[in-house]
C-alpha cells in the first residue's frame, strides 16, 4: 500500500500513518521503552514542559541552519540515531536512510546492529559514522572498527548505557524474534540465529546482545579504542556530568546525552534535563548533542537554546522509512528542515548561533537567567 507523503505534515502525521502500516509486534519493538515506560514518557513530558522566550525585530528572510559537526559542514544540527535492524521496517533498510541523510546533508550513524553491511550502505550515503556497542569478541570488534574506516566511516559513536539490554516488557509479552530475513550481518552467524530464535516470555533481541556484549565495559575500554584508531570518537548515552568529564579527558571529541529513548534504565532522568550541566561540564571544544523524544524542529530549537550543538533524531526515522523507504525518510528531514526554519525565524534567530542565545522558561530556567 502506498503513502501520500504530500499528505503527512508533521510527524505526528507521519507516526499515526505508520503505526498503521507496520506490524504490531515490530512497532512495539521500535516504540517501546523499558520497564514501565516512565522514562520514555518523561522525555517527552520535559520538552513540552520547556518554552522559548523569542527575541524580535531581528528578522531573517532566510535563517541559515547549517553549522558543523566534529569539523565537517552539515545542513542542520541533526544526525540520524543509530537504530537496529532498519530492513524490519522497510527491504532498503539502512541503504535508504543513508540515502536520504546525504541528500539532507545530515550525517547517519550506521548502527552496529546493522541489517547491512557497513560497505554497501556507504556506497550511496554522506557522512557515515559507525556505532560501536562493546563486544566480548575483542577482535570482532577491531576488525569493525578497521572495516568502518575502510569504508569511509569518519567517526565512531560508543554507546555506553548499554551493558545489558533493559527489560523491554513489550518484547517481553510479544516474545519478541527478528524474522529469517534479519539479522545484525557485522555480528557472527551464532548471534544472527540467536536473534532470531523465538522462546515464548523472552526477547530473542535480549538474549542474544546478553550473549554478544561485554557486560564488564569500562572507561578502559574506552582508552583502548583511543589508542586503537585515529577516528574522532563520540561517547553516547552519558548523563551524569562527571562522565561526559571523563569522556572527554579520555580523548572524546564529542559526548551525547541520552537515556538512550528510555529503553534502558526506567526511571533515567530525560537527557533534556540535564542538558546545560553537561554543556557547562566540559570544555568548549567537546561538542555536546542531545537525543530523547525530539519531534519538531521546534524541539530541536529548544536543544540549541539549551545548549546543544545537534541533536539525534531516532524513531521518526524508522516510520518515514517503514512508509516510503528513501522518500519516506526524505520527508521526515524535510518536515524537520521546514519546522527548524520556521522556529528560527518566529524567535528572531538568524542563524544557529543566535538560537544558542534564546532564553527557555519552565523546568530549565538557567539559560533566561544566563541571558538576561
Amino acid at each position: 500500500m502506498s503513502t501520500d507523503l504530500e499528505a503527512l505534515y508533521d510527524l505526528h502525521d507521519v507516526a499515526r500513518t505508520a503505526e498503521q502500516r507496520v506490524p504490531r509486534p515490530v512497532w512495539d519493538f521500535i516504540e517501546g521503552g523499558s520497564g514501565q515506560e516512565g522514562s520514555l514518557r518523561a522525555n517527552r513530558t520535559v520538552l513540552d514542559s520547556v518554552f522559548l522566550v523569542p527575541r524580535v525585530l531581528q528578522a531573517s528572510a532566510q535563517p541559515n541552519t547549517g553549522t558543523r559537526l566534529l569539523g565537517a559542514p552539515v545542513a542542520l544540527p541533526l544526525v540520524v540515531a543509530p537504530m537496529a535492524y532498519q530492513r524490519l521496517v522497510h527491504p532498503g533498510g539502512e541503504v535508504a536512510v543513508g540515502r536520504a541523510a546525504r541528500a539532507a546533508g545530515v550525517p547517519f550513524v550506521v548502527p552496529m546492529l546493522s541489517s547491512v553491511p557497513v560497505e554497501r550502505i556507504a556506497e550511496g550515503a554522506g557522512t557515515l559514522w559507525l556505532q560501536l556497542y562493546w563486544l566480548r569478541d575483542r577482535g570482532l570488534l577491531t576488525e569493525l572498527v578497521d572495516r568502518a574506516k575502510a569504508a569511509g566511516c569518519a567517526a565512531l559513536m560508543v554507546t555506553v548505557d548499554v551493558p545489558r539490554m533493559g527489560r523491554r516488557l513489550r518484547d517481553v509479552r510479544n516474545a519478541f524474534a527478528l524474522p529469517e530475513d534479519v539479522g545484525a550481518v557485522h555480528l557472527t552467524d551464532a548471534d544472527m540465529l540467536a536473534a532470531q530464535h523465538q522462546v515464548p516470555g523472552r526477547s530473542a533481541v535480549a538474549s542474544h546482545t546478553r550473549q554478544s556484549f561485554d557486560p564488564a565495559f569500562d572507561w578502559s575500554c574506552l582508552e583502548w579504542l583511543r589508542s586503537h584508531t585515529d577516528l574522532p570518537i563520540v561517547v553516547k548515552g552519558v548523563l551524569d556530568p562527571r562522565d561526559a568529564v571523563l569522556a572527554e579527558s579520555l580523548g572524546a571529541h564529542a559526548v551525547v546525552v541520552s537515556n538512550h529513548g528510555g529503553r534502558q534504565l526506567d526511571g533515567a532522568v530525560p537527557g533534556f534535563s540535564v542538558l546545560p550541566a553537561v554543556r557547562e561540564a566540559v570544555s568548549e571544544a567537546c561538542e555536546v548533542w542531545v537525543d530523547g523524544g525530539f519531534r519538531s524542529g521546534v524541539d530541536v530549537l529548544k536543544a540549541l537554546a539549551s545548549g546543544a550543538t545537534a541533536a539525534l533524531i531516532g524513531r521518526p526515522v524508522l516510520w518515514g522509512l517503514a512508509l516510503g523507504g528513501e522518500d519516506g525518510v526524505g520527508k521526515v528531514l524535510d518536515l524537520l528542515r521546514d519546522e527548524l526554519e520556521d522556529a528560527l525565524a518566529l524567535s528572531g534567530c538568524a542563524d544557529l548561533k543566535a538560537a544558542a542565545g534564546l532564553g527557555l522558561m519552565g523546568e530549565l530556567p538557567r539559560r533566561l537567567e544566563r541571558h538576561e
